[in-house]
């Protein structure tokens, strides 16, 4: 019998797409959904804060107890590799670039540490994804800027794009594989095609032309990367209305400490730009950055009240070992002030919210992704989730959805279709 191994993703969406790509490389061992049936784990590993590190940690030692031998990738085998092998809490390290190598290396019978190097771009694709309604395509890998608080570049390297005819050949296969939906991501997917005389709104522009693809989301965008080529896509139809734009502070001066390329008021002219084609709108942002005092906070709330603000991933600055944040010792901030701090923008963000989706009661196209009991939830066009009661089993469909109701946290809709509707 095949031995059997399980995959366990930690973080983005990058990662999801990498896991699935490993997986196509597995051909002497059966691969499980079930870790409890597994012999062999491979964890593909998210470094971005100390508290992923301790998380990434505390599951391979859960593993270790239980006999299982475990193979670590992603960016933790980058930053954590060498010290969990000099532990032995790990069986082997295999750096991200060598991920067409994976079979080799769960035959091995010695420990390993195979990092590779950080100047790769995959040459194959993936066009099945299990379990998941959405499909995911990488764009690029590896990020060209320096923030002060950010381990990511010097464990995925610079920024380098996947060449353009690959990716509108990789779109349709998986347009005629069933995938109406997918969702480009990368490292700093607004850095695709700097280097080589295109850019991200020129391969979105042709990637909306491929017949059978209803929605194209995007992972995170950096406002100093959104160009003209951008914007004309604007008010096409198959752009998700949602973006998310990592502003990651709206103090002007923060920005320049945390050795951001964006502007305040630049920013605020881009979203209130894009909030006006009836987009909704994400960020990013961190709150308790060394440096953070209270004249920098006040000047930061006021101006981060006039954006447009939608949705948000708000968090509390932990100090990244290797960065120049964390050899900040000015104007620390407390863990109680910085709390107070997250919850603030968590609530204007929430009531911003409930009153765009009031205000604009149109249509919603959902596409169906989960169902719990006789509930089911997807999201619409502006990221919104919403829950929808049906008798009939309407998972993994598209559904146009023009009556619901608009709730404090969600959308909800009673689901009937028609008896002449197919």
């Amino acid at each position: 019998m095949k031995e059997k191994v399980f995959f366990k993703t930690f973080g983005c969406r990058t990662n999801i797409y990498d896991t699935e790509l490993l997986k196509r490389y597995v051909k002497d061992f059966e691969i499980t959904n079930d870790e409890k049936e597994a012999q062999i784990v491979v964890v593909n590993s998210c470094t971005v804060t100390n508290g992923a590190d301790s998380g990434i940690k505390s599951y391979i030692n859960t593993m270790k107890k239980q006999g299982i031998k475990v193979i670590l990738t992603g960016c933790g085998a980058v930053s954590k590799g060498k010290e969990l092998l000099e532990q032995k809490q790990i069986f082997g390290v295999l750096g991200a670039s060598n991920k067409d190598k994976i079979n080799e290396f769960l035959n091995a019978k010695t420990s390993f540490y195979e990092l590779g190097n950080l100047n790769f771009i995959d040459k194959d694709i993936v066009c099945e994804y299990e379990n998941h309604t959405k499909a995911f395509v990488k764009i690029q890998e590896g990020c060209d800027f320096a923030c002060s608080y950010c381990i990511i570049p010097s464990v995925r390297g610079k920024s380098r794009s996947v060449v353009e005819k690959d990716l509108l050949k990789q779109v349709e296969i998986l347009a005629q594989n069933g995938y109406s939906e997918i969702v480009l991501t990368g490292t700093n997917i607004g850095s695709y095609g700097i280097k080589n005389g295109t850019t991200l709104g020129k391969l979105l522009q042709k990637m909306g032309k491929i017949s059978g693809i209803k929605r194209i989301r995007l992972g995170s965008l950096e406002p100093a990367q959104i160009d003209e080529s951008f914007l004309e896509i604007l008010d096409e139809a198959w752009i998700e209305k949602h973006l998310h734009i990592a502003l990651q502070h709206t103090s002007e001066k923060m920005l320049r400490i945390m050795r951001r390329r964006s502007h305040t008021d630049n920013d605020l002219k881009l979203f209130n730009h894009i909030a006006s084609k009836g987009f909704a709108l994400g960020t990013d942002f961190i709150v308790g950055h060394p440096g953070e005092n209270e004249s920098i906070w006040k000047e930061a709330l006021d101006h981060f009240k006039n954006f447009p603000l939608t949705h948000i991933h708000a968090f509390i600055f932990s100090p990244r070992n290797n960065t120049h944040s964390a050899t900040m010792k000015e104007d620390l901030v407390s863990g109680d002030v910085a709390k107070e701090r997250l919850n603030l923008l968590k609530d204007i963000v929430e009531k911003n919210n409930y009153e765009f989706r009031k205000k604009n009661k149109v249509s919603l196209e959902i596409l169906v992704e989960t169902q719990k009991d006789g509930v089911f939830e997807g999201y619409d066009q502006f990221f919104n989730k919403i829950k929808i009661k049906s008798d009939q089993d309407i998972a993994k469909e598209w559904l146009l959805i023009n009556r619901y109701e608009v709730q404090e946290k969600y959308n909800f809709s009673n689901f009937a279709r028609l008896k002449n509707e197919k």
